[in-house]
């Protein structure tokens, strides 16, 4: 089996060519609101964490704006600094950007007077995952150290369709998704 770091880096090529040949206005329309199968896991008026979209990650952010108009509160991953352990504060309205800043990981995040929130439902971004809901995430360790602390927590991964795998090389350590959101599929519930 392949190693994790060549995986990723064989993975991150992968999502940037198939992201960059999908045409930008197809693009804006992906993503915009949640399938019925995910919908149907979610409780009425849960707290969605999901994040700000890096690079050629599957964004999000359609969905941030469709679970606040549906009055969910929508949160967003955020740092102290490289060092600090990845907390969740709220975004109070994912259709202005205005109030996030950087983080010190390249992406945006609400400012630090936002109020922190543990997310009952985490959409995740990821480099990898299988047919299991098995994740191969950037390299940080992140999400499963935030999720070994917070195993309530739904996990549900988006991606594009080129992302799945047969099989990804895990460690103890590696949490698993509950489902997994492409353009074309909903797999799950695991």
């Amino acid at each position: 089996m392949i190693d994790k770091q060549a995986l990723r880096t064989r993975m991150r090529a992968a999502r940037r060519e198939h992201e960059a040949a999908i045409p930008a206005a197809m693009r804006a329309l992906l993503f915009l609101r949640p399938p019925a199968p995910l919908l149907g896991l979610i409780a009425p008026g849960a707290t969605i964490g999901l994040y700000h979209p890096v690079g050629s990650e599957a964004s999000p952010l359609g969905y941030a704006r469709w679970f606040y108009e549906a009055g969910h509160p929508v949160a967003l991953p955020w740092f102290a600094d490289r060092s600090s352990p990845m907390r969740f504060r709220l975004w109070s309205n994912p259709f202005v950007e205005d109030e996030l800043e950087p983080s010190p990981w390249d992406g945006m995040q609400p400012d630090g007077s936002a109020d922190p929130v543990d997310p009952d439902v985490l959409v995740v971004p990821l480099l990898a995952f299988t047919d299991l809901g098995l994740r191969l995430g950037q390299g940080g360790g992140h999400y499963d150290r935030y999720l070994a602390d917070n195993q309530d927590a739904l996990t549900i991964g988006l991606a594009w369709d080129c992302q799945r795998v047969d099989s990804l090389p895990l460690e103890p350590h590696d949490m698993p998704l509950r489902a997994v959101v492409t353009p074309t599929r909903f797999y799950g519930p695991f």
